[in-house]
């Protein structure tokens, strides 16, 4: 049986052999729209037939592919055609080395060297270099959507954006870096990642000079200059100038933590904190003290750390004048003035530090993140696994004077 299909100003006629003593399978014909002289309707059980029927609308002569058998009504859309087998692209551009496979492309690439708009919106007056950009950037007032997921029945205006929008359901990577092997959903994702091993950073800040390898990075670093904060908190009213910084502090309205922990599956509502608490089960410790060599496994405690060797003490209680090398010390002692206790937002049981509630608020979740490397034992909090270390080593640290 055939069928027709209007397709890039062409029709695509394919026809499927009904016998099943047959092994001519599909057959393809694409023709120029205004030829009606195709669409007569008529039905045929083998492609050999459908031929013979061809030419009886007139001199017409088909072009078949000897690759692949695709059939052609010019030569000249055969030979086109034939480039994508042969790799062949003979249309050079004469300002850069791109090279193009059809004459159209080249024209259309050509454009961008010279600016060249011929199609514009009539809604928006935008222009284009392509007609295909204005076909597609006119569904933005149309609100067409003629992509449509069969998963999950979301809606696209573009087929890029399905294409990604369904990786997600497949989970398919088919972009993969040369150098580390890393997969990636989308072409740009990757493109920016492989300036982490090129260290390329061409988007530069015209205030500071400060170099960027995501564009979105230098807008959200702009921002730091204009004071823009685009991002408003609907609960509170605070603002932000990147949408995933406005996303961390709504979290902390609705408590959501959708990063969970594959071995203790404690939950928490940063990515980041995920990977920091990850370093307790694989006892990683990537930051290392240049004076005394010890490791840590965050950052914060390093810098920290490192204010022991230098006796500095840069945080003081605007109350007291008291000084601290920390500013987490400088929280807990400013909660004696305004004797204010952080709670369990469980049982809402107070506590003075923070450091005891998240000790505590692991009664809640079971987690036990200290594990003895002797018997295996499990502890929630740091101080109890060291007493029963204890009882492996015989180490007795206290004693009486």
């Amino acid at each position: 049986m055939e069928a027709f299909i209007k397709t890039n100003e062409m029709y695509l006629i394919s026809v499927i052999c009904v016998k099943a003593s047959c092994n001519d399978g599909v057959v393809q014909i694409q023709t120029p729209v205004d030829d009606k002289r195709l669409i007569c309707e008529e039905e045929f059980s083998k492609k050999s037939n459908l031929n013979q029927h061809y030419q009886t609308h007139g001199d017409v002569k088909l072009h078949s592919c000897d690759v692949c058998r695709k059939l052609f009504s010019q030569k000249s859309h055969l030979t086109a055609h034939y480039r994508t087998h042969t790799k062949e692209k003979p249309f050079s551009c004469d300002v850069c080395p791109k090279k193009y496979a059809q004459k159209s492309h080249l024209n259309v690439h050509y454009r961008t060297h010279t600016n060249e708009k011929p199609f514009s919106c009539d809604v928006c007056h935008k222009e284009f270099s392509r007609k295909y950009d204005l076909t597609v950037h006119y569904r933005i007032h149309t609100n067409e959507k003629p992509y449509a997921c069969d998963i999950c029945h979301k809606e696209f205006s573009f087929k890029s954006s399905f294409n990604v929008h369904y990786r997600t359901h497949t989970n398919e990577k088919p972009f993969s870096c040369d150098v580390c092997h890393k997969e990636f959903s989308q072409k740009s994702i990757l493109n920016v990642h492989y300036r982490t091993h090129t260290n390329e950073k061409p988007y530069s800040c015209d205030v500071c000079r400060k170099e960027f390898s995501r564009k979105y990075d230098l807008t959200v670093h702009y921002r730091t200059h204009t004071n823009e904060k685009p991002y408003s908190c609907d609960v509170c009213h605070k603002k932000f100038s990147d949408k995933s910084s406005f996303n961390v502090h709504y979290r902390t309205h609705t408590k959501e933590k959708p990063h969970s922990c594959d071995v203790c599956h404690a939950a928490f509502s940063q990515k980041s904190s995920l990977r920091v608490h990850y370093r307790i089960h694989t006892n990683e410790k990537p930051y290392s003290c240049d004076v005394c060599s010890k490791r840590f496994s965050q950052r914060g405690s390093l810098n920290q750390h490192y204010q022991t060797h230098k006796n500095e003490k840069p945080y003081y209680c605007d109350i007291c004048h008291k000084e601290f090398s920390h500013k987490n010390s400088l929280n807990e002692h400013y909660r004696t003035h305004t004797n204010e206790k952080p709670y369990c937002d469980v049982c809402h049981k107070e506590f003075s530090f923070k450091s005891y509630l998240n000790v505590h608020y692991r009664t809640h979740t079971n987690e036990k993140p200290y594990s003895c490397d002797v018997c295996h034992k499990k502890f929630s909090d740091k101080s109890s696994f060291n007493v029963h270390y204890r009882t492996h080593t015989k180490e007795k640290p206290h004693s009486c004077d």
